[in-house]
């Protein structure tokens, strides 16, 4: 066990290690960890915090179903597993981006006659 200095207490401090507690509002049973009892993904909060800005207020006025505990649980799971999350990301964008270029090429549909 290594300890902390702490020279205003006189000496240090010994570390603890933690069991690593799983947060209550998430539920990882799925393929993708969600907010418990919602359908809406880690990785979609995440992205409405890095991508576009939002602030734990702004996603639950988004998403009123969710609490502002929900939204706090969400992105500290985030910041703990952000590598998988990032990964996960970077899937779906070359996914998307296969089907872009396989249909890009597709005439548009003939216009609706009235």
């Amino acid at each position: 066990m290594t300890a902390l200095p702490a020279p205003h207490l006189g000496g240090s401090l010994p570390l603890v290690d933690l069991p690593e507690v799983e947060p209550e509002h998430i539920d990882e049973s799925g393929s993708r960890p969600v907010v418990a009892g919602t359908n809406i993904k880690v990785a979609q909060i995440a992205s409405e915090t890095e991508h576009l800005g939002m602030t734990p207020d702004d996603i639950i006025e988004a998403h009123p179903h969710l609490t502002l505990a929900n939204v706090h649980a969400a992105l500290a799971y985030y910041y703990d597993h952000q590598e998988a999350i990032h990964r996960d990301w970077r899937e779906a964008g070359g996914v998307i981006d296969t089907l872009r270029a396989r249909y890009s090429s597709r005439p548009p549909p003939p216009p609706v006659r009235r």
